[in-house]
């Protein structure tokens, strides 16, 4: 043969492997996509469903749906950012209220919030540096005046919180990152001298107060609590009742860069989750860019930390906003760092608003790049506390310390679906509803498995196909319902 003619026919046969192989691939997929089964979890209002298997569905040829029906389009080839965790608070409040319970109690919350089996696996967790509003009073840990730190002492901590967490971490099987965010500085290093009602940190005590953050770490994890991260500051742009201290996007940018950051690098810390803003998302943007527009304060931030409770303050949901961040510093995580129903009423702890307003959120921050999402106290008493300042919250499980029962509100199962089946490490892929009456996300996990998570909040029930590259099966989304599809 023609060497000329031998040389394109090997050419030819190269350049085609590659996309021989690719179709080939995708074919496979393609099959194994329709031959799996899916398992439909299910919690609705009206029912008994609760985190609840209520039929095992299979795919079925299907080139191309038509306009009038629902469908939830899902892409696996398609990823964006991969999930850290899941989790909730541990506050002095739910540490306090759960050293009250008896001690089947103690092990059946254990057991709901982070086995993986039985529970919902939470995989995430945070907890308070200095008194927060969650505690039962104002406290730190250092004299006063103590600028050099020598007296520094956790043992507040030893009598409640740091046993929950202990306890938390062994039902996770020691996977439990925790971060940790300050809400004050001590009265004395602040201009107002008060760990209430805002007030700025004094200039003279930014390096003692950096110190602060790395003595409260190595205090924990010289008891063996590893420390994967940590805020900056608790909503720094609210004067609060409670513990709260201000700092404008400039002064954070310029405490990270010239006291922080270097202090978690000189204490060998860099690995270290340092995270901005720790506030709601509508400055959300603003703070991001102005810390992240300068590269001697980003190289130390891992990411930006949210709130939700702009939605109470009438600026809306500004969900937008995280993709805005997402978009411009793509190299940099978002956390959703805290989040509740506020006004706590006894009467409405069945109430199924509660689990609907954290489907809606979650859905709507992890499609927006989320890649870890804390709720905020995992436990408070009947009350909605304890609180030093009166402001009493929801929880997903409150504890009615006069019977010593524990009450599940729809909000912890609207988790559940979330944090139960999406695992540490899984990637987000394309799930898009084809109508705006269901939401929808969806996570491929590190075993290839795939996690589709679909919210009906309307009054009426839906019937729907989840579709994957030519493959549909029919689902029933009942009223207020969220469902969690596994395949």
């Amino acid at each position: 043969m023609d060497n000329k003619i031998f040389l394109s026919f090997a050419f030819l046969a190269v350049a085609c492997t590659p996309s021989v192989k690719q179709s080939e691939q995708k074919q496979a997929a393609k099959i194994a996509i329709s031959k799996r089964q899916v398992e439909l979890i299910v919690t609705a209002k009206d029912s008994n469903w609760r985190l609840t298997t209520v039929d095992t569905l299979q795919f079925r040829p299907l080139a191309q749906p038509v306009e009038t029906d629902v469908v939830v389009f899902v892409d696996p080839a398609k990823t964006f950012q991969e999930m850290v965790g899941i989790g909730g608070a541990i506050t002095d409040a739910s540490a306090e209220v759960f050293a009250e319970l008896p001690e089947a109690k103690k092990q059946e919350f254990l057991r709901a919030y982070y086995d993986k089996e039985r529970g919902i696996g939470y995989s995430l967790a945070r907890t308070n540096i200095n008194s927060c509003d969650f505690s039962s009073g104002s406290y730190t840990y250092v004299s006063d005046g103590d600028s050099t730190l020598s007296s520094f002492d956790i043992a507040h901590d030893k009598a409640f919180k740091i046993p929950l967490i202990e306890a938390a971490r062994n039902a996770a099987g020691n996977d439990l990152p925790l971060f940790v965010s300050p809400w004050s500085p001590p009265a004395w290093m602040k201009d107002n001298k008060n760990m209430l009602q805002g007030g700025k940190l004094l200039p003279q005590y930014r390096g003692a107060w950096a110190a602060y953050y790395i003595k409260f770490i190595q205090a924990y994890e010289q008891l063996g609590i590893p420390v994967w991260g940590l805020t900056v500051q608790n909503e720094p742009m609210a004067t609060q009742t409670w513990e709260s201290c201000l700092y404008t996007a400039e002064e954070e940018r310029d405490f990270i860069k010239e006291y922080l950051g270097p202090a978690l690098h000189k204490a060998g810390m860099q690995d270290k989750k340092l995270i901005a803003w720790d506030h709601n998302r509508d400055l959300l943007y603003q703070r991001a860019s102005t810390v992240l527009h300068d590269p001697e304060a980003a190289k130390y931030v891992w990411g930006i930390g949210y709130h939700w409770y702009e939605t109470w303050t009438g600026a809306g949901n500004n969900f937008e906003s995280m993709q805005r961040v997402k978009e411009a510093f793509p190299d940099k995580q978002l956390i959703f760092t805290e989040g509740c129903i506020e006004k706590f009423d006894l009467t409405e702890v069945n109430s199924w608003r509660l689990g609907e307003h954290y489907g809606k959120n979650m859905i709507h921050d992890f499609n927006n790049g989320t890649a870890a999402w804390c709720d905020w106290n995992i436990l408070l008493d009947e009350k909605g506390g304890p609180n030093h300042v009166g402001n009493f919250c929801f929880a997903p499980v409150h504890a009615d310390l006069r019977s010593k029962e524990l009450i599940y509100t729809s909000a912890y199962y609207y988790i559940g679906h979330f944090s139960k089946y999406i695992k540490s490490g899984a990637k987000r892929i394309v799930s898009s509803p084809s109508q705006d009456r269901l939401l929808s996300t969806a996570f491929i996990n590190p075993d290839g498995g795939i996690v589709v998570v679909v919210m009906n909040p309307t009054d009426d029930p839906i019937d729907y196909k989840l579709w994957i590259d030519g493959a549909a099966t029919d689902v029933k989304a009942a009223a207020h319902s969220i469902g969690t599809l596994l395949l």
